[in-house]
């Protein structure tokens, strides 16, 4: 495996850790207002502005998810097509 390769891997591998952390924290959000339901986004969004908020890998979280590349596609993929900033990609924000 060369060092590319290696390198997109542990990114990935980061980035998939702090998405599991901000979704336990919106989950404890989600708990915390006695689950109800219909704010999942906003949950997620305050999760996720407070995980990010006292993380040194806040800006390669926020540069994956701008990219559009899953942890999963990153840590499964030898050969790993970025987004382009032309590109049509609507899936850059669905996660």
């Amino acid at each position: 495996m060369d060092n590319d390769t290696r390198r997109k891997k542990q990114q990935a591998l980061m980035t998939e850790l702090i998405e599991r952390k901000i979704r336990l924290h919106a989950q404890h959000l989600y708990d915390q207002r006695g689950q109800a339901e219909g704010l999942a986004l906003k949950d997620w969004v305050e999760a996720e502005s407070q995980v990010l908020g006292n993380s040194i890998l806040a800006p390669l979280y926020r540069r994956t998810r701008a990219e559009g590349v899953s942890p999963d596609e990153l840590k499964n993929s030898d050969t790993v097509q970025f987004a382009t900033p032309d590109s049509s990609s609507s899936e850059a924000g669905a996660n």
